[in-house]
Protein backbone atom coordinates (compact mmCIF):
# COMPACT_ATOMS: atom_id res chain seq x y z
CA UNK A 1 0.00 0.00 0.00
CA UNK A 2 1.65 3.27 -1.09
CA UNK A 3 -0.17 5.27 1.70
CA UNK A 4 -1.97 5.06 5.04
CA UNK A 5 -5.45 6.19 6.16
CA UNK A 6 -6.13 6.97 9.91
CA UNK A 7 -9.82 7.71 10.44
CA UNK A 8 -8.99 10.14 14.34
CA UNK A 9 -11.54 12.08 16.36
CA UNK A 10 -12.22 15.03 14.10
CA UNK A 11 -10.28 14.21 10.81
CA UNK A 12 -8.58 11.74 8.83
CA UNK A 13 -4.17 11.42 8.77
CA UNK A 14 -3.03 10.42 5.17
CA UNK A 15 0.51 8.98 5.19
CA UNK A 16 1.92 9.01 1.96
CA UNK A 17 4.55 5.73 2.14
CA UNK A 18 5.85 6.79 -1.19
CA UNK A 19 9.29 8.52 -1.98
CA UNK A 20 7.13 9.97 -5.04
CA UNK A 21 4.12 11.48 -5.47
CA UNK A 22 3.62 10.95 -9.13
CA UNK A 23 1.84 9.79 -12.00
CA UNK A 24 2.13 6.12 -10.31
CA UNK A 25 0.05 6.53 -7.40
CA UNK A 26 -1.63 10.36 -7.39
CA UNK A 27 -4.67 8.79 -9.02
CA UNK A 28 -5.06 5.94 -6.37
CA UNK A 29 -4.51 8.90 -3.75
CA UNK A 30 -7.09 11.10 -5.61
CA UNK A 31 -9.72 7.98 -5.20
CA UNK A 32 -9.42 7.34 -1.81
CA UNK A 33 -9.31 11.31 -1.04
CA UNK A 34 -12.97 11.00 -2.63
CA UNK A 35 -13.90 7.65 -0.60
CA UNK A 36 -12.98 9.76 2.61
CA UNK A 37 -14.71 12.95 1.96
CA UNK A 38 -17.44 10.61 0.40
CA UNK A 39 -18.12 9.11 4.07
CA UNK A 40 -18.32 12.33 5.45
CA UNK A 41 -14.94 13.23 6.55
CA UNK A 42 -14.17 17.15 6.06
CA UNK A 43 -10.89 17.43 7.75
CA UNK A 44 -7.65 15.64 6.54
CA UNK A 45 -4.27 15.65 7.09
CA UNK A 46 -1.89 15.09 4.48
CA UNK A 47 1.60 13.37 5.67
CA UNK A 48 4.18 13.74 2.87
CA UNK A 49 7.23 13.26 5.96
CA UNK A 50 8.40 10.00 3.54
CA UNK A 51 7.78 12.09 0.09
CA UNK A 52 11.14 13.02 -1.30
CA UNK A 53 9.62 14.04 -5.06
CA UNK A 54 6.17 15.68 -6.61
CA UNK A 55 5.11 15.90 -10.08
CA UNK A 56 2.23 17.96 -11.44
CA UNK A 57 -0.14 14.88 -11.23
CA UNK A 58 1.07 14.91 -7.56
CA UNK A 59 0.16 19.04 -7.22
CA UNK A 60 -3.29 17.93 -9.16
CA UNK A 61 -4.08 15.90 -6.10
CA UNK A 62 -3.35 18.31 -3.21
CA UNK A 63 -5.23 20.66 -4.89
CA UNK A 64 -8.30 18.01 -5.19
CA UNK A 65 -7.61 17.29 -1.55
CA UNK A 66 -8.00 20.88 -0.52
CA UNK A 67 -11.26 21.43 -2.67
CA UNK A 68 -12.90 18.19 -1.24
CA UNK A 69 -12.22 19.78 2.01
CA UNK A 70 -13.19 23.49 1.10
CA UNK A 71 -16.76 22.08 -0.31
CA UNK A 72 -17.15 19.75 3.26
CA UNK A 73 -16.62 23.12 5.00
CA UNK A 74 -13.60 21.62 6.52
CA UNK A 75 -9.59 22.19 6.27
CA UNK A 76 -7.04 20.32 4.58
CA UNK A 77 -3.61 20.61 6.02
CA UNK A 78 -0.28 19.53 4.25
CA UNK A 79 2.66 18.21 6.98
CA UNK A 80 6.43 16.97 6.95
CA UNK A 81 7.17 18.76 3.42
CA UNK A 82 10.38 17.64 2.24
CA UNK A 83 12.59 20.83 0.33
CA UNK A 84 12.25 19.61 -2.97
CA UNK A 85 8.31 19.50 -2.56
CA UNK A 86 7.94 22.46 -0.61
CA UNK A 87 10.26 24.35 -3.53
CA UNK A 88 7.96 22.76 -5.86
CA UNK A 89 4.66 23.90 -4.36
CA UNK A 90 6.33 27.97 -3.80
CA UNK A 91 7.55 27.84 -6.91
CA UNK A 92 3.75 26.89 -8.43
CA UNK A 93 2.47 29.46 -5.98
CA UNK A 94 0.26 27.15 -4.11
CA UNK A 95 1.63 27.86 -0.92
CA UNK A 96 -0.51 30.90 -1.18
CA UNK A 97 -3.83 28.60 -1.94
CA UNK A 98 -2.76 25.34 0.86
CA UNK A 99 -2.32 25.55 4.59
CA UNK A 100 0.90 23.70 5.25
CA UNK A 101 2.98 23.23 8.58
CA UNK A 102 6.06 21.42 9.57
CA UNK A 103 4.54 18.82 11.65
CA UNK A 104 1.30 16.12 12.00
CA UNK A 105 1.06 17.63 15.80
CA UNK A 106 1.09 21.46 14.22
CA UNK A 107 -1.55 20.35 12.09
CA UNK A 108 -3.96 18.82 14.59
CA UNK A 109 -3.68 22.36 16.33
CA UNK A 110 -4.59 23.93 12.76
CA UNK A 111 -7.79 21.37 12.45
CA UNK A 112 -8.65 21.91 16.11
CA UNK A 113 -8.56 25.78 15.66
Amino acid sequence: MSFKIEQQGNYSLIQVLEDKLDAQIAPTLKSELVVVTGNGEKNIILDLTSCRYCDSSGLSTLLVANRLCKNASGKFVLCGLSEAVSQLIEISQLDTVLTIVGSTADAIKVINE
